[in-house]
């Protein structure tokens, strides 16, 4: 079966571009750096050609707001041009896309998910809480130079290679027409995630646990970051991700 993966180089693109690989399916791993450029449609038509399902993984290049959502509207409907014959569309968005409407990004994310479930084409949205390879971006977030403050809400983050195996398996099953929900195994506040964290990279600066610092410009609470219902969930846990992390070359 021909597989389409859109934003098939990236973190969790090269993962899941693999495993289909393994399983004995040809995979175009789709991006401007292979030709495919979903912002201006160019080579979309192309890569789709014979194509049965389509991964959409792709991301903007910029976290700025009002871009992130331009990107993700004007993708969706160069995808959604070009997508006749496809049975099956999976899409990866967010667990709390809904929840996180004062921000550009998510404004983004719901938009590129009703583009997907308007065409007309059998659809799979995977909703993914953060992952573990992120925590350090969120970390960032809440530098303070001596200290960092973060919030202590509730979150479920999950890892890459989690997420791969869901998306891959989701885009070999029948399509839901619906949404599924993954997440990881543990669910605890950030603050929490983000000081194993930095006691794991040797960093020993107190984390403040803090409401008003909020996620990225947004305020949350204990519902925001984690999923509404049963998630699948990864079989990956934050401190074995931790060590393995600590064990790789530097």
């Amino acid at each position: 079966m021909k597989i389409v993966v859109i934003g098939g180089t990236g973190l969790i693109g090269s993962r899941t571009v693999t495993r289909l690989r393994e399983r004995g399916h040809e995979v175009v791993a789709a991006s401007p750096s292979s030709g495919v450029d979903t912002l201006t449609g160019k080579g979309l038509t192309e890569a789709l050609q014979g194509a049965q399902v389509l991964i959409d993984l792709s991301n903007p290049p910029t976290t700025d707001g009002k871009a992130a959502r331009a990107f993700f509207e004007t993708s969706g409907k160069n995808i959604a041009a070009a997508s006749a014959g496809l049975r099956h569309h999976v899409v990866l968005s967010i667990v709390g896309t809904e929840r996180l409407q004062g921000n550009g990004y998510f404004q983004g994310k719901l938009a590129q998910e009703e583009i997907a479930i308007n065409t007309g084409i059998p659809f799979t949205i995977v909703r993914a809480t953060q992952f573990f390879e992120f925590i350090g971006v969120i970390i960032l977030a809440g530098n303070h130079g001596t200290s960092i403050e973060l919030s202590p809400a509730l979150m479920q983050p999950i890892a890459a290679d989690d997420v791969a195996d869901a998306v891959a398996d989701a885009a070999l099953a029948e399509p839901a027409r619906g949404i599924v929900e993954i997440a990881g195994p543990e669910r605890a506040p950030i603050s929490d995630f983000g000081t194993r964290f930095l006691r794991a990279s040797g960093d020993r600066r107190p984390v403040v646990a803090d409401w008003a610092t909020g996620y990225f410009g947004s305020e949350i609470d204990d519902h925001t970051l984690v999923p509404s219902g049963t998630p699948r969930l990864g079989a990956t846990r934050f401190n074995a991700w931790l060590r393995e992390r600590a064990a790789q070359p530097a």
